[in-house]
């Protein structure tokens, strides 16, 4: 019965352990920043999406084990003109009606450095998927379990891996890049 009991506790122990080993925080939008800019002709266009909603999971004690998945509403699109803000949520570009989601959900992750990483990882864009990378920075301290605060950069992404082209004649005359910079900071709090 003792070492019943004995074993018993070992489990109970050893699951609370991997339980308490990772935490999850979840994307507080009112403090982050999901953003963009397209070059066109000698100008930039900046813009932002302002509905999205995040999880990491992480596990301190191996890093490689951690996960982000994130979900960005295509309808909340701000570029601060509405015109072209329509324009692009119409089916000639975004097509929200029949994609009004974009995803990414990471693949795996590497640390490289004390506060820094690559998070490798599916993103899903106007019904295509591509494998990004994005190369985080923590900017928090590494022992605050409170929250925690990131920014992420990549490589520009290209419009045409995505589908994202507007008509023939309008992209020959445009002078809209066929690359967007993408720039995110967030701050994602612990979950309760």
């Amino acid at each position: 019965m003792k070492l019943r009991t004995l074993v018993a506790v070992i489990v109970v122990v050893g699951v609370s352990h991997v339980v308490w080993a990772n935490e999850t925080y979840k994307f507080d939008p009112s403090n982050s920043t999901i953003g963009f800019s397209v070059h066109q002709f000698l100008g930039a266009t900046h813009g932002k999406f302002t509905k999205f909603s995040g999880k990491i999971d992480i596990d301190r004690e191996h890093p490689e084990n951690s996960s982000v998945a994130a979900e960005i509403d295509v309808h909340s699109i701000d570029t601060r003109i509405r015109r072209r803000d329509d324009h692009l949520r119409s089916a000639e570009f975004f097509n929200v009606a029949k994609f009004p989601q974009i995803t990414f959900k990471s693949r795996s992750v590497k640390r490289t450095g004390p506060q820094s990483g690559d998070i490798l990882g599916d993103l899903t864009m106007h019904g295509v998927t591509r494998a990004i990378t994005l190369h985080v920075k923590l900017l928090t301290p590494i022992n605050d379990t409170r929250r925690t605060r990131w920014t992420a950069t990549t490589e520009p992404i290209t419009r045409r891996d995505f589908n994202l082209m507007f008509a023939p004649a309008t992209e020959a005359v445009s002078g809209i890049s066929q690359t967007a910079g993408i720039n995110i900071e967030i701050e994602a709090k612990r979950a309760e």
